[in-house]
């Protein structure tokens, strides 16, 4: 059943952040230097997980689990 914004009950609301919003939250949230970098170039400039790797010298695996737990930390 829909509730007042018209949502059904259960279903999360999808919000848009513009890249500005966005870097200021990686800003605000992320502590890490490295971490904000790997975010910013993931979520405003949108390299792949593959790039990133080469990019930072790690592991694909690791580049995930930090954007992961970086989209956590911001969009919560």
């Amino acid at each position: 059943m829909p509730d007042l914004q018209g949502n059904r009950s259960g279903e999360e609301e999808v919000i848009e952040y513009s890249n500005i919003e966005i870097m200021a939250l990686i800003k605000d949230r992320i502590h890490s230097s490295r971490d904000r970098a790997i975010l910013r170039n993931r979520l405003v400039h949108g390299h792949t997980f593959d790039q990133l790797s080469e990019e930072h010298h790690m592991s694909v695996r690791q580049i995930k689990r930090i954007v992961y737990k970086g989209q956590e930390a911001i969009f919560k």
